[in-house]
């Protein structure tokens, strides 16, 4: 489905590694994807402990890390953003609960979650007139017009699309989009714009995005659709993800149809035979807002006499299930248990490859196997760990929203200070083997320092549950110099 980030991992030495990663707020520079391209830096801290020296953090070069897109293509450097004005928002952006929560008002958070998330759609309509005024705000017409003359090309940043008879043709051109083409698809081809990733040209859209990351613990992608009257982009289809739609300008009409696949894996067509008749039939205006479950087929068009539609899209939960889970953590549990069950590493019978097991119930001794593995992790060894999950999600999702570029700024923090940790919802800690020779590192004994910052408002340095005044500074100014902490 994918703003360039900064990202910081403590890793801890020793036999076991704790890894803290954080997103960073450095406005680098950088693509962003709706399935999202990332611009990630790290640092090193290495510490002397024999002679109590501290090595300050080295920046490493910046590398570009590719994550899954739907077109496999690269994307764009950032260009210049567009501003978004002073439109008073109806979101609130204290947290990603609060913005989750002003985001599907007037529907309560714990409503949706019992009788909509993953099991039907809801429409939302929202008449104010505040409320339409600041999605209009979001993204417009005129704002991709705008940006043509910064190098957006097809296939990479917009697909030109119209569905005839049951089928999409794609009308793109090669190479970068111009204006003038953009409006003749509009208006001589009835076409379907869709720009993808708009989060990179419209702050207010990454505040949106970053919080709802953070709301869900997923990454969450984003494309503008912008259709004329009496027109269709896309065929009817399924997609993978959770889907929320707002209206920004006009009006478009979605029907919506019983899953033939609920909660669907994977993006799929569907035929008008298959389909049936529509569940829903809805007009979404400005301001309204639309959510379906992944699975749930879909087509959408502009009624005639509107100009033209402008909604956005925001998806999540893509590869999220519990089958998912299972298969991340599932190797790693595995070759854990393998190295204390000699059960695990008994030789399977002769010639089983070939279909040759000489009358052994192979499925009743691997289901017995599984059994075993599963007793143990509901006693809590060995350890539950993702591994790919966690570190996609990290790699890829958005930093803090930030109109300027953090560097280290306040008091340099001493043992007599009080300070804070920053960007709380953007750190992870992980205690894993590793080999990884990135990011700030630190002994392991530094764990339940950086869990004690993590988890209080506030700390004294002094406070800090490290075994040197040499380390308790160490670690506070490694936080410091990467602009994740400050002193109060």
């Amino acid at each position: 489905m994918r703003l360039p980030h900064a990202r910081v991992r403590f890793v801890i030495s020793g036999n076991q590694n704790v890894q803290v990663t954080s997103c960073a707020m450095s406005f680098l520079g950088g693509p962003i994807s709706e399935k999202r391209y990332s611009v990630t830096w790290g640092s090193d801290c290495a510490m002397s402990q024999a002679a109590g020296k501290i090595k300050m953090p080295k920046k490493s070069k910046a590398k570009i890390v590719k994550r899954r897109s739907t077109d496999n293509e690269q994307l764009c450097p950032k260009q210049s953003r567009l501003k978004h004005g002073n439109t008073a928002s109806p979101l609130c952006f204290q947290s990603p609960v609060s913005l989750f929560e002003s985001l599907i008002q007037p529907m309560e958070t714990e409503q949706f979650f019992r009788d909509y998330w993953e099991k039907k759609p809801l429409h939302l309509q929202r008449s104010d007139s505040s409320t339409a005024f600041y999605c209009q705000s979001l993204f417009q017409l005129s704002d991709l017009q705008s940006l043509c003359s910064q190098g957006l090309e097809y296939y990479r940043d917009i697909n030109v699309v119209r569905c005839i008879n049951g089928k999409k043709k794609v009308l793109n051109k090669e190479g970068q989009v111009k204006n003038s083409v953009l409006n003749k698809n509009l208006v001589q081809d009835k076409a379907t714009i869709q720009f993808h990733q708009p989060q990179r040209f419209k702050n207010e859209l990454w505040r949106i995005q970053e919080k709802m990351e953070c709301f869900f613990g997923a990454l969450v992608g984003s494309n503008v659709y912008i259709t004329p009257q009496e027109s269709q982009g896309l065929p009817a289809h399924y997609d993978d993800v959770e889907v929320f739609i707002l209206q920004l300008e006009g009006q478009k009409r979605w029907l919506l149809y019983t899953p033939t696949v609920p909660l669907a894996a994977e993006y799929s067509l569907e035929s008008e035979e298959r389909i049936g008749r529509p569940t829903h039939d809805i007009v979404l205006e400005v301001g309204d807002l639309l959510y379906f479950p992944r699975g749930t087929i879909h087509q959408a068009s502009t009624p005639a006499g509107v100009d033209h539609s402008t909604h956005l899209t925001l998806s999540t939960y893509q590869r999220m299930s519990w089958g998912d889970l299972l298969l991340d953590i599932f190797p790693s549990l595995l070759c854990d248990s393998s190295r204390t069950e000699v059960s695990l590493r008994e030789g399977m019978p002769r010639r089983l490859l070939l279909g040759s097991s000489e009358g052994l119930d192979t499925r009743r001794q691997l289901a017995s196997m599984l059994r075993s593995l599963a007793d143990e992790m509901e006693t809590g060894m060995p350890e539950v760990r993702s591994t790919h999950m966690k570190r996609d999600f990290i790699m890829n999702r958005l930093p803090p929203y930030s109109q300027q570029q953090l560097t280290p700024s306040g008091k340099m923090p001493s043992l007599e200070d009080m300070v804070c940790l920053r960007f709380k919802e953007h750190v992870v800690i992980t205690v894993e083997p590793s080999q990884e020779r990135t990011g700030l590192k630190f002994p392991l004994s530094h764990l339940q320092a950086l869990q004690q910052l993590q988890q209080v408002e506030q700390l004294a340095v002094a406070q800090l549950k490290l075994p040197t005044q040499e380390d308790k500074l160490s670690l506070v100014l490694a936080l410091w110099s990467e602009s994740l902490l400050v002193v109060l």
